[in-house]
């Protein structure tokens, strides 16, 4: 989610070559890639903080049943439909990165991408941990049917009782929630999800309203079940 520096002046004659190249192209029909999947975002862009994550995770089961490879080009995205492909560029080295999206992920406000070990090295932010990018889906080789529908996560608890109580409060504005848990290398969690929505506008508008009533910091991720 780069901009391109102007190059130098060309010389005249180069310069007449390249409009006829121009002209001629425009003169020619060009096939556009044809999406598939209706609403599926190619060409999504996003710009943020990317973080990676490693040994602690390494055979685990990612969120699409794959075991996770560290050394494998791959990542997590809280919303981005699994089996998504994006280009991934540093916006402090330029370098550049393809990775699979097959798992969810970072579960940390401000973050949008938790790259593998392999994508972290392949952009060098690996001794910093964090960096800013840019990511743009170029392509999908996921099932139309595994995109799922979006929910509003606003917490996540080692203890089930503190999950409880706030899925009381939050779910007499949204009826459609959920207390799920996840088995990480640090524990068990409890996390809390609200509603069940479509499109993205709609799921940031509920967590935006949740945020204001109930003094959260919520954020929105797909549903793959």
């Amino acid at each position: 989610m780069r901009l391109v520096p102007l190059s130098k002046l060309t010389p005249l004659p180069i310069i007449v070559i390249g409009l006829g190249a121009v002209l001629y192209q425009g003169c020619t029909t060009v096939p556009r890639p044809v999406n598939r999947f209706p609403g599926y975002p190619i060409g999504f862009v996003e710009r943020g903080m990317a973080s990676w994550y490693g040994p602690g995770f390494h055979g685990n089961k990612t969120a699409n049943g794959e075991r996770y490879d560290m050394y494998k080009l791959t990542a997590a995205h809280r919303t981005l439909p699994l089996g998504s492909v994006a280009v991934v560029h540093s916006l402090t080295s330029g370098r550049h990165v393809t990775v699979r999206i097959n798992d969810r992920g970072p579960f940390a406000r401000g973050r949008i991408l938790d790259l593998s070990l392999a994508g972290a090295q392949a952009l060098g932010m690996v001794g910093n941990g964090t960096d800013q990018v840019e990511l743009r889906v170029v392509s999908y080789n996921g099932r139309p049917e595994g995109m799922g529908v979006l929910r509003v996560q606003v917490g996540a608890f080692a203890d089930l009782q503190n999950a409880r109580a706030l899925f009381a409060q939050v779910q007499q504005d949204f009826t459609d929630g959920r207390i799920i848990h996840v088995d990480l290398p640090e524990g068990r969690r409890y996390r809390v999800q609200i509603g069940r929505f479509l499109t993205e506008s709609e799921a940031q508008m509920a967590a935006l309203r949740l945020d204001r009533t109930f003094s959260l910091q919520s954020y929105v991720v797909r549903d793959d079940g």
